[in-house]
């Protein structure tokens, strides 16, 4: 029960007959589609679409199987060599239909009665906001022909460059402390409690990075360069305006996000000078100091089953709903726990939400940090169980609110856990705490503002790697101020970070701010409102796949576009630092 997950809900294995079947089925459903659409008649669009929203209903049921199963088998078992033929069956057929959507997409955006024929059908009601999205899409498609040439052409463009960057950072190695470490190896290392690590992480670093980084520019620029054009071809002003309607979101409600995090830099300022202070510091903190860990780390172990009984008894002060969820994942066999050869590295979680389940990897290794991470993962099952009883095409999150109940529920569990400590033990948790939202809050404005620079200037002209380490640097000045040592800052952050190289996922940074402040002000919602803000909250989570992320938050009662309400999530990061500075000055 403590040790790998079950996945008998799929298969009983590679020989399962119904594998063959499933395979079978797809192709039947897939054929039958082709035909749908092909065959769908402007004169009855009712009937028509709702002929090919149930064939999708089926396909996306059967593909999630097949999909599912395969890609977490590798997960556990890099080594799953009886898989990869059934993978690339599955990527085959995923790709079969790409024509055909484009059509249904044009035929739903060529019906001008489409909120007379949607009210029409009870089914095409409870998809009204999928398909009045489609038919909004029309105006920046590239239709048919348009979006096979990306298609196409994205793994010799994008994608090539993508791999480069990749390819360059898991095997280009640094010299570290008389070892060879990859540069991937070493980004970890600046939360390292060793100073010698931190420095040397760090010094490695600024001397490897110069025999790469005009590579990792072309990267950048190649990536850049398409997204720019595409963005022109669809229709767009720019990569922003192209991201916030993929992410359903107002930029008007960005602006006010980062309004609220640009006024919280001061108090950042004033925890990172104390921690200066501490640490022996005159003249700021060097870059490799910004994540040291003060306090002594809590040393208890949590076994699998500690962690069992500790979070359903913490959860249940939530709510009975997340703590009997919790409870089903540890006793039916939702998690993959321990670290082994060949299973992939960090942590995970997948939503089952046509089984009504999910599946959690993660590489316990019995620390607090791994009982956080265990929650995290848990917050994200949860937001899936809110959404198990949508449609099965109503259950796709946009990306800036995926992070909101997993950081809520590690905001619920780090409070917790620090209203209980004392001593070195509650300093070490109340630095952790803040030290995460440094990396998401103003660190992030960081690589925002970058990538944003970074596509204005591409627009013109190619961007030298000089060039972007300047603006970074120049960015730490800005929003560190004198709380950083001008001396010893990082100008490879652009090249630390994968997500500057997606020709798919431009802005891959607010996001995460998005989330992390989000769930802050519905914890301080929580905080305030107790147990009447729950089923908001619940409601909230189960909407966000059908609605704007806007109109997702009126659900529990916020206006995103207010920066009030952003505000409202910092109170919690402006308390503890100054109780950090209050314990840590005695």
């Amino acid at each position: 029960m403590y040790d790998k997950w079950s996945l008998d809900v799929f298969y009983s294995g590679v020989d399962d007959p119904k594998i063959e079947k499933d395979f079978a089925l797809l192709e039947e459903l897939q054929a039958r589609y082709k035909s749908a659409v092909l065959s769908a008649d402007p004169d009855k669009p009712a009937e028509s679409i709702r002929k090919i929203i149930e064939l999708k209903e089926e396909i996306s049921d059967v593909t999630n199987r097949l999909y599912v199963y395969f890609r977490l088998r590798r997960s556990a078992n890099s080594g799953d060599k009886e898989g990869d033929p059934f993978r690339s069956r599955i990527q085959k057929l995923m790709s079969a239909c790409t024509t055909e959507g484009v059509k249904f997409k044009n035929f739903v955006g060529g019906i001008a009665n489409l909120d007379a024929v949607i009210k029409s059908d009870d089914l095409l009601s409870e998809y009204e906001f999928y398909l009045t999205s489609l038919k909004n899409s029309i105006v920046h498609s590239l239709g048919e022909d348009g979006a096979n040439v990306f298609a196409k052409l994205n793994p010799s463009g994008g994608q090539a460059w993508s791999e480069q960057y990749s390819y360059l950072m898991s095997h280009t190695e640094a010299d570290f402390l008389g070892v060879k470490k990859t540069l991937n190896a070493l980004q970890p290392l600046i939360k390292s409690a060793s100073k010698e690590e931190r420095k040397a992480a760090y010094e490695a670093q600024l001397a490897t990075y110069p025999i790469i980084k005009d590579a990792l520019a072309f990267s950048m620029n190649g990536i850049k360069s398409q997204v720019i054009t595409e963005a022109e071809l669809r229709g767009f002003a720019s990569p922003l305006e192209m991201t916030l309607d993929q992410y359903r979101l107002k930029k008007e409600t960005l602006d006010a996000m980062w309004a609220a995090i640009i006024d919280s830099f001061p108090k950042f300022r004033q925890y990172l000078k104390h921690k200066a202070k501490l640490l022996g510091y005159e003249n700021g903190l060097p870059w490799y100091e910004i994540y040291a860990p003060i306090g002594t780390a809590n040393t208890k172990k949590y076994t699998p089953e500690d962690a069992h009984k500790y979070l359903v008894e913490h959860f249940s002060a939530f709510s009975s709903e997340m703590s009997e969820m919790i409870d089903r994942a540890f006793k039916e066999e939702w998690i993959d726990f321990l670290p082994r050869a060949g299973k992939s590295g960090g942590a995970f979680c997948y939503g089952l939400t046509w089984f009504g389940e999910a599946r959690i990897l993660t590489n316990f290794n019995g620390n607090f940090g791994a009982l956080n991470t265990l929650a995290h993962e848990l917050g994200h099952a949860f937001h899936s169980m809110q959404t198990k009883n949508n449609r099965q095409l109503n259950r796709a999150n946009a990306l800036p609110v995926s992070e909101t109940a997993s950081n809520f529920n590690e905001l619920f569990l780090m409070n917790g856990a620090i209203s209980r400590a004392d001593g070195e033990d509650k300093i070490s948790l109340i630095d952790k705490f803040i030290t995460d939202s440094l990396m998401i809050l103003p660190d992030m404005y960081t690589r925002y503002k970058s990538e944003d620079m970074i596509f204005e200037l591409r627009k013109e002209r190619f961007v030298y790697a000089d060039e972007i380490d300047k603006i970074l640097t120049d960015l730490q000045k800005e929003v560190y101020g004198d709380a950083l040592d001008h001396d010893y800052l990082y100008p490879y952050v652009w090249c630390d970070k994968s997500h500057y190289y997606s020709s798919g996922r431009s802005y891959y940074n607010f996001p995460y701010s998005f989330g992390g402040l989000l769930a802050r002000g519905l914890y301080a919602k929580y905080k305030k409102e107790g147990e009447a803000f729950i089923p908001k909250y619940k409601e909230l989570l189960r909407t966000t796949p059908i609605k704007t992320v806007e109109e997702a938050a009126l659900v529990a009662d916020i206006d995103l576009t207010d920066p009030e309400f952003w505000k409202l999530g910092l109170e919690n990061i402006y308390e503890l630092i100054d109780t950090f500075i209050a314990e840590t000055s005695k």
